[in-house]
C-alpha cells in the first residue's frame, strides 16, 4: 500500500500531482500538506487530530500500520490537560501520531 492509499483510507484525503511532477498535494487534510516526492527517506512526523482515538488506532492496524503508546499518553492527568495520543507507523514504516484533544 502506498502513502496515498494508506492516508486516503485513514483520513479520507485525496491526492493530486504536485508542482513539477514530484510528490502530491493533499486535499481534505484541513491544513496545507503534502507528501514529499523523489526522496525515499522523507517521512512526516506530525500528529493528526481525531475525535475517536480507539476507532482511529483500529483503522491504522486494519490498514497494516502499527500503534505504540508513548510516555504518559494514558495518564488521566495528561489526557485531561493535553488529550490522548498515540505514535503510529503507516504500512510503509513512516511515523505519525494521532491526537484526541482533552474532553471538557
Amino acid at each position: 500500500m502506498t502513502a496515498r492509499t494508506f492516508y486516503g483510507k485513514l483520513f479520507g484525503w485525496s491526492f493530486e500531482p504536485g508542482p513539477g511532477g514530484e510528490g502530491y498535494v493533499i486535499g481534505g487534510a484541513g491544513v496545507p500538506a503534502g507528501v514529499h516526492g523523489g526522496d525515499p527517506a522523507a517521512a512526516p512526523y506530525v500528529f493528526f487530530r481525531v475525535d475517536d482515538l480507539d476507532a482511529a488506532t483500529a483503522a491504522v492496524e486494519r490498514l497494516g500500520g502499527t500503534v505504540e503508546t508513548i510516555g504518559d499518553a494514558d495518564d488521566e492527568a495528561t489526557a485531561a490537560t493535553f488529550g490522548a495520543f498515540r505514535v503510529c507507523r503507516d504500512d510503509q514504516g513512516s511515523p505519525f501520531g494521532l491526537h484526541r484533544p482533552p474532553r471538557h
